[in-house]
């Protein structure tokens, strides 16, 4: 009984380690590292149902090798709520990027801008 005990309790560290940093920022790093390298199932995960549509629309034009680093740096982060902006850069793309992120469920989730929308940078 006490090893099974103790091996629930390993579990559940190792789960709640698994989504220790969960802020804006490095949310947004995942879904770039994921849209750029052709990773769905991590883009699925940390995205709304309406960005994982147009991010993975978009995915297969921008995919580059799984072992490329990103070099992901963030250049400004607002949070305003339950929505959060993030600017930054990688090393996949030129130009900067903004990710809109809205809380679904407690947790931050990269989501589709509307083309009017304007981010607060």
């Amino acid at each position: 009984m006490k090893k099974i005990t103790l091996f629930t309790i390993a579990l559940l560290f190792i789960a709640c380690a698994e989504t220790q940093d969960a802020s804006p920022a490095a949310i947004a790093k995942i879904v770039a590292e994921s849209f750029y390298q052709g990773d769905e199932a991590s883009l699925k995960k940390h995205t709304t149902p309406e960005g994982f549509v147009t991010f993975s629309n978009l995915q297969k034009m921008f995919a580059k090798p799984k072992n490329s680093e990103s070099n992901f740096k963030v250049i400004d982060e607002r949070i305003e709520g339950e929505i959060a902006w993030v600017k930054y850069s990688t090393s996949y793309d030129k130009t900067l990027g903004i990710f809109k992120l809205v809380k679904v469920n407690g947790e931050w989730k990269a989501t589709a801008r509307k083309p009017s929308e304007k981010a607060p940078f």
